[in-house]
């Protein structure tokens, strides 16, 4: 199998090497990529945002199937395009992934499927969010309808905090805080079949403790030993199922990754958010925890038989990743710092670029996301960590407390 993966962030390298180690895929190629995903994979230098573009290189590499890592091409219609060139695709169409491209949109799928969720507004004036987060109360939660990077979100006690974000964004939508441990878990999907994959939990804080603002992701683990036995067949029945079900009502079938945010509420799991794409940086640690080929698995959902698809296997023990960011992040990130000692196993590359000279060097705000698998979570934790001290990046920032509550026994649901 001919194999084309598009992006170039953490999330497509940990793809790239689920991808590389499936004996089927015989031809890896990615664009645009990154130097980490240029030691298993062909890059080329094609914008990932450009469908014509995306469609006329897998036209040109023969390509038997894409994977689209990003959530921006999807929204752009890049699986649309490869799709129309009859060249089987991973991902959403542009239209179903607008649970994800907007905010507004996924909420109103949501109550049609009667999902389980945070009560909300859309919102458009100030008047409008005034009246919102009067009633909704606080902690105020506020998302910019659209994409924005994972970094769209505030929550905050800080009511003038709140209404400076929502008319920074435009339109946005207000929602009642949920409470609890809060949960990622991934659905593979056709539109019809689903496949669960190995809840994890990330956390998107900049500074231990959940303190500072919102990031991307700044790490994550799995498995999840504290989460309830019966979390994932019940979201799959209150949730994934309704939802599908409704996408295809609508005519806008969703088929490709499907990631469900989950809160861990008293009153049970509420969905926080919906994604359209592979979570960074939770791909990190389920896929190297995953036993059962990517690539025949991605294939089967792009082609419409992962009914047929054998029951997935998985690896024994635990795994981690820590997510080390630029100086600055998340604010506008400073790039062009030398990396030394991320060539190595375990180091998924998420910002880094090659200097002219050959350096390899750090090109955006999450630079690297260290990756170690253990018997239990604290050795995975172990590992991880001295992995990350055996990396040199000026102005690092690192959180040095990912599964620290879980080592400790210290989540309660």
């Amino acid at each position: 199998m001919r194999v084309l993966l598009i992006g170039s962030g953490g999330r497509e390298h940990a793809l790239a090497l689920g991808l590389a180690a499936d004996p089927s895929v015989d031809f890896l190629a990615a664009a645009p990529g990154n130097p980490g995903i240029a030691q298993v994979a062909e890059l080329h230098d094609v914008k990932a945002t450009d469908p014509a573009a995306v469609a006329a290189l897998a036209v040109e590499l023969a390509a038997d199937l894409v994977v689209v890592g990003p959530e921006a091409p999807l929204v752009a219609g890049v699986a649309d395009a490869v799709r129309a060139k009859g060249i089987a695709c991973f991902g959403p169409s542009a239209a179903a992934a607008q649970l994800e491209g907007s905010k507004a949109f996924a909420k109103d799928v949501m109550a049609a499927a009667g999902v389980p969720t945070a009560g909300s507004y859309a919102c458009t004036t100030a008047d409008e969010v005034a009246r919102a987060l009067d009633e909704l109360g606080s902690p105020y939660v506020v998302k910019n309808d659209g994409l924005a990077a994972g970094k769209g979100v505030v929550v905050t006690e800080d009511r003038a905090v709140a209404e400076r974000h929502a008319a920074e964004c435009g339109t946005v939508v207000i929602e009642e805080y949920l409470s609890g441990p809060e949960v990622s878990l991934f659905v593979v999907t056709d539109g019809t079949a689903a496949v669960p994959l190995m809840p994890a939990q990330d956390f998107k804080r900049l500074a231990d403790g959940d303190q500072g603002p919102n990031t991307g992701g700044m790490g994550a683990y799995a498995p999840l030993d504290w989460a309830p036995q019966d979390l994932v067949p019940r979201v799959l029945r209150e949730t994934v199922e309704p939802t599908l079900a409704e996408m295809r009502r609508r005519g806008t079938p969703f088929a490709g990754l499907l990631y469900v945010g989950l809160a861990l509420t008293p009153d049970g799991p509420k969905v926080i958010e919906f994604n359209a794409r592979f979570g960074d940086p939770e791909t990190q640690v389920v896929l190297a925890l995953l036993e059962t080929p990517l690539g025949g698995l991605l294939n089967a959902a792009a082609t419409g038989t992962l009914a047929e698809h054998p029951p997935l296997r998985w690896r024994e023990g635990a795994a981690i990743t820590v997510v080390v960011a630029s100086r600055n992040y998340p604010g506008t990130p400073r790039t062009g710092d030398v990396i030394e000692g991320a060539e190595v196993p375990g180091v998924i590359h998420a910002g880094t670029a090659r200097r002219d000279d050959g350096a390899l060097v750090s090109a955006g705000g999450r630079v690297l996301s260290v990756t170690a698998v253990g018997p239990d979570l604290a050795a995975a934790r172990e590992a991880a960590y001295a992995l990350v001290d055996s990396v040199r990046l000026d102005g690092a920032q690192y959180r040095t407390d990912i599964a620290l509550g879980a080592v400790e026994g210290r989540i309660s649901l």
